[in-house]
Formats: C-alpha cells, structure tokens, sequence
C-alpha cells in the first residue's frame, strides 16, 4: 500500500475526497481552483459502477452470473469481454502468472480491475479538463500534472514508509500479504506466495503498474527480474526477510 503528498507549490485550493467503494478507500484529490462537485461524483460513480458489474462478491454482479452459470459467453457485455481479453494479454506475457480465474476455475478478475477503474477514472478527470490530480484506490494511484511524492509502506509497520518516489503523470502499484493476507497465489501450482511480503511497481500508469505488480508478485522472488526485464516499468521488493531489491532503474523516481 502507498501513500501520497504533494510536492509543487501552486496557488490553488487543494480539494481533496475520499469515499468507500470496492471495499476500499477511494481518495481523489484535485489541485486546479474552482472544481465543481460534480467531477467527484462523476469519478466516485464510476468506481460504484465497476464494483456493481465486476465484484465477485456481489450476487448481482456480471462476474458473479458468469460463476453462477446464469449467463453464457455469447452473452457477456462487450466491456466484459474486452477486459478478459486485457487479462488473457497480461497472462500471456507474463507467462502464465497472472490469471483471472481461482484455483476453483471461478472467475475473479479483481487482479486486473483495479488499476484498469483507477485509470479510467484518470481519463474522465482529464478529459473534463482536469490539469492537476491524484486518483487512490486503496494505495494504488494514478497522478497527472503536478509531481507528487508517494510514500511505499513498511509490510510491517502500515505508519512507516520504507521509501519515497516523486512521480507525475504515472502509475504506482502494490501487491503484498501484509494487509488482506494471503490473497495471490500462483496460478502455476495453486499455492500461495510467501517468498516476498510486498512488490511495489511504476508504470506509465495505474493499470500497466497494478497488473504487472500483480504478476510478479505471484512469480515470488523472481517477480523483480520480471519487471526489472519490462521496459518502461521499475520495481522495489521486499522479501520476508525486510531486504529491499530494486529494478536498475528505480532510483531515478526516489526522493529520500
């Protein structure tokens, strides 16, 4: 989990809000003046829209039919269908270490809907015009604009931050045990990972950083050798033991 602070000076009231939807925290904040309220709930909307269609523990949801049987594939809305394809290039690429579907054969694509909601609400901030902004979906973010400094939790101290990167216009994205347990496993032999308590990556934006870092978490601690070999992407692991390995290039993005 990551936290954010502003690092520009601007003559602008900040406007900062945060909600609860996807079971997590949700903050938005925007630095350009005179934000109507009705941006926020444009974006807060949308990620009420992703939760109702793509959660699995929603009954309702198109996720959960899909389990239930209750709709075929000729059936699937086309986001759906689009977004599993998203997810079909991103276990291709990895290798086979991300999958949407459990060990159960069930359907849960919350490995990659995250980061792909995070970055759509971006799009809809940017395409209102929107200059100066964070969107955190349960510390993972999406800024634009300003240059932002984002804090990479300690897996065993959530109040400690083990190091600060300065970002604008990227994504940054965590995965690790230490806040909801062991919830990634590795799809290639359908046990959970325990070699690595956290795998931090930046990425071009909040979606290619959540997917991948979801990947390379599930590799273990080959997972940085994974990222460290994507271009355009860096990463920061820390394994079991506290001891931090980083991608060639990630200093580049530290502040302290």
């Amino acid at each position: 989990m990551n936290s954010v602070e502003f690092e520009k000076i601007i003559l602008a009231t900040k406007t900062k809000q945060t909600r609860i939807l996807m079971g997590m925290p949700i903050t938005v904040e925007i630095l350009d003046p005179e934000i109507p309220e009705k941006i926020f709930n444009r974006v807060f909307d949308y990620f009420a829209y992703v939760d109702n269609r793509y959660s699995p523990f929603k009954i309702t949801s198109e996720v959960s039919l899909i389990n239930q049987g209750k709709i075929r594939p000729n059936e699937w809305s086309t986001e759906m269908k689009s977004l599993l394809a998203m997810a079909e290039e991103t276990r291709q690429l990895s290798d086979g270490f991300f999958d949407v579907r459990t060990p159960e054969g069930k359907l849960n694509p919350s490995g990659i809907v995250k980061g792909w909601a995070i970055h759509n609400a971006a799009n809809i901030l940017k395409e209102a015009g929107v200059q100066d902004f964070y969107v955190d979906a349960g510390g993972d973010i999406e800024v634009h604009g300003a240059v932002w400094r984002i804090g990479i939790r300690n897996p065993w101290n959530r109040n400690e931050n083990v190091k600060i990167v300065s970002l604008k216009n990227a994504g940054i994205a965590t995965s690790g045990t230490y806040i909801r347990g062991d919830h990634i496993y590795n799809p290639k032999n359908g046990e959970n990972v325990n070699e690595i308590s956290s795998l931090t990556v930046i990425g071009p934006d909040a979606y290619e950083a959540d997917r991948f870092a979801t990947a390379g978490f599930a590799m273990g601690a080959e997972g940085i050798n994974f990222i460290e070999r994507l271009a355009g992407f860096e990463g920061y692991m820390i394994d079991q033991k506290g001891i931090a390995t980083l991608t060639s290039g990630f200093e580049k993005y530290t502040y302290v």
